[in-house]
């Protein structure tokens, strides 16, 4: 066995060289050049958009059509809410992996008593496997319905792409960064051009995302929309995406490449949150509007466009469900190995530590259930898991033995454990109206 290791860095041509790019950004960072240029600040990004597939997932697809059919707009404040918290936890996680040199799930089996870190282990497993369940049958249906291949063929050759795409690590991050980049771009011009054809209320998408509603039926909806959106394994990979990706040597380097990676975030996760509201209001102007307030089937909805839309709007549909399948199951297995890896202490064969988490998904979709049933049920299911992520992230970035100078200022930590709370409410909300009980 070896020692685990992050994400592969970039390659230069010789041992122990640095690029070009790399030497003149730590030269930023160290504060002996300053960027005068545009282009200069392209190497600080890249990490923010490999997590923000996370949030254009196939996952989002299906739970936010089926709540934009079933309440249309009003649920759009949850999809705001659920961003905005986002962004804070990506840019701790972010921070974490700059402070420490070391991803979140090393941290958390360093630091934390062996039951604890084991317990988290197991709820971070299943969260890779909910993720991929999602990713996987997002990519399958992509494939059915742009090319009418059955669903598990599908599911195979979005599997052959991910590790297809996941291989480019042997030639540097960078490389996966540019491709999961611009099928993220692929995502966002798809839902442009959907905003257009569908021409959605502007009056009612700004009302409900600032006007909170609540209702005992939502409670499920704002559940899976939350799981969808701030993802676990999101959290657990951004850290390993920036340990090692520049390295300062300084304090004050080190907090100049934060604010950076700030910017990255936001950015990158404001138009990811974009296109998570037009995915709803989408729905709530074409299904909601017409009378389809039961589309719930991510099939159903596709065929549906036609006659409501146009066949441009179901195309257009179907290839960014596609992008979004094949990009997010490729973050989500690079998540997996970071998981397995960090968690364990020592680093696996890379072939164990990609079936590990694509094969249960494959085998679900094998067996037939039901599609976005599925997908909401597997971002419930996220939800449920992910304070086993956030908490950890929470209690390590307020603590200066672990961050250092780069520990939390105290409204940041205000603002996280109010996020954390959130996230803990509405989970039991969730768990309450489940097994019966009635708001």
């Amino acid at each position: 066995m070896t020692p685990a290791q992050p994400l592969p860095e970039e390659p230069s041509t010789a041992p122990g060289a640095v690029s070009k790019s790399d030497q003149r950004s730590l030269s930023i960072l160290a504060g002996t050049a300053r960027n005068r240029r545009l282009h200069e600040l392209l190497p600080f990004f890249g990490p923010a958009f490999v997590a923000s597939v996370a949030y254009v997932d196939p996952g989002n697809f299906g739970t936010n059509i089926a709540a934009g059919a079933r309440y249309g707009y009003n649920l759009l404040w949850v999809v705001l809410l659920s961003n905005l918290m986002a962004m804070l936890l990506q840019h701790l996680s972010a921070k974490l992996g700059i402070a420490t040199g070391q991803n979140l799930p090393e941290v958390i089996r360093d630091r934390f008593p062996k039951p604890v870190s084991l317990f988290i282990w197991i709820a971070a497993e299943l969260a890779a496997i909910a993720t991929n369940l999602a990713e996987f049958l997002g990519g399958a249906l992509g494939f059915n319905l742009l090319f009418h291949i059955p669903l598990f063929i599908g599911a195979l050759l979005t599997g052959v792409t991910t590790i297809a795409i996941v291989s480019l690590e042997r030639h540097g991050v960078r490389r996966i960064e540019a491709l999961i980049g611009s099928l993220v771009g692929i995502i966002a011009i798809s839902y442009v051009i959907e905003t257009i054809v569908d021409r959605p209320n502007w009056g009612l998408v700004g009302y409900h995302t600032v006007v909170p509603y609540m209702s005992s039926g939502s409670i499920l909806f704002s559940a899976g929309i939350l799981g969808a959106t701030v993802m676990p394994h999101a959290v657990f990979l951004h850290s390993a995406l920036t340990q090692r990706r520049l390295r300062p040597e300084t304090e004050a380097a080190k907090k100049r490449l934060v604010r950076y990676s700030m910017l990255d975030v936001v950015v990158a996760l404001a138009v990811a949150g974009l296109v998570n509201m037009a995915m709803l209001y989408m729905a709530a102007a074409t299904f909601h509007t017409h009378g389809f307030t039961s589309v719930t089937d991510i099939r159903y909805a596709y065929h549906t466009l036609t006659p409501l839309l146009g066949s441009l709007a179901a195309i257009v549909f179907g290839i960014s469900l596609l992008a979004s399948g094949i990009s997010s199951s490729a973050v989500g297995t690079m998540a997996g190995q970071v998981i397995m890896d960090g968690f364990v202490g020592f680093s696996t064969p890379l072939w164990l530590r990609r079936v590990i988490t694509m094969v249960p998904a494959i085998v679900i979709i094998y067996i037939g259930l039901p599609t976005t049933q599925t997908l909401v049920v597997s971002q419930v299911i996220l939800s449920l898991v992910l304070p086993f992520a956030v908490f950890p992230l929470v209690w390590f970035t307020a603590r200066r033995g672990v961050m250092g100078d780069l520990v939390n200022w105290p409204v940041t930590t205000v603002l996280a454990v109010i996020a954390s709370a959130a996230i803990l409410t509405l989970n039991g909300l969730l768990l309450f109206t489940t097994f019966g009980g009635a708001l």
